[in-house]
Formats: C-alpha cells, structure tokens, sequence
C-alpha cells in the first residue's frame, strides 16, 4: 500500500472508532435513562408536572400559550423517547433472540431449522405458525398424558 493507501485506512478506522465510541455511549445512555425513566418516580414526577400546569391554567386564563407549553413539551419528551425506547427494545430482542438461538442449538432433538427465524418471510412464519398450531392441536386431541418420541421427557 502506498502512503494515500495508509493515510485513507486510518482515516476510515479513525471514523469507525468514533461512530463506536458515539454508538456506545448512545446505548449506556438509553439503557441508564430506560431504568430511570421507567421508574415510579419518573412517572410520579410527569403526575407532578402535569398538576402544576393544571393548577397554573387559572392564573395563565388557560391562555393558547399556556396550552402550547405543554403540548410542545410533551412532544419533544416523547419524540426522544420513541428512539430511547427503540434502542433498548432492539438491544432487548437481539438478546432473548440470541438466547434462544443457543438453547436450540444446545438441545438434542431440537429442530436448528428455527435458529434465526425473524430472517424468514412474513410467508414462511404464517406456514410455520400453522405447523405449530396442528401440533397443538393434534397434542391437544391426544390428552395431556400422550408423549412426543422426540422430547426430552421421553428419552
């Protein structure tokens, strides 16, 4: 590689460093503000809020501007709470997906055919749905003593 060659790669790990570092902080950030916001006293304190805007609507002649203040603060709060919330819940998911994932590889019998199932088509998951449902059917139909050859509690 020549020197342009050099200077460009450190470049490009010099930018992936920093969108990394921005990505991390990012998600300890939503996660702290997650737990925090999530709590009783989050919600005890928007209670507060919002009966401190009620009982100043006399004073303010429950004026337009009175109005707009919490109508605007409520829409920003909740604009940045739907990305807050969407990370956590995508971190969340790809966990208990993961998890899964293991416990099916891990398992003898299991079918490794359902590792990663949120890659398959809307399509496959409806055919799979309906397998599911004519096997708890067909369990259902046979009593709550009959056995599958292939479960673990047969063996």
């Amino acid at each position: 590689m020549n020197k342009t060659q050099v200077e460009q790669r450190s470049n490009r790990e010099q930018e992936r460093d920093f969108f990394c570092v921005i990505s991390d902080a990012f998600r300890v950030f939503a996660r702290h503000s997650a737990v925090m916001l999530g709590s009783a006293w989050a919600f005890g304190g928007a209670v507060f809020v919002i009966l401190v805007w009620i009982l100043t609507g006399p004073t303010f002649h429950f004026s337009d501007t009175w109005q707009l203040i919490i109508n605007t603060a409520t829409t920003i709060i909740t604009f940045l709470m739907v990305f807050l919330i969407q990370n956590t819940q995508n971190r969340d998911a790809k966990a208990v997906h993961l998890k899964l994932d293991e416990m099916i590889r891990a398992l003898k019998g299991a079918r490794n055919q359902l590792v990663d199932l949120e890659d398959l088509s809307d399509e496959d998951l409806k055919k799979l749905e309906e397998q599911f449902q004519r096997l708890r059917k067909k369990a259902e139909h046979d009593g709550p003593h009959s056995r599958r050859v292939n479960s673990p509690a047969s063996r």
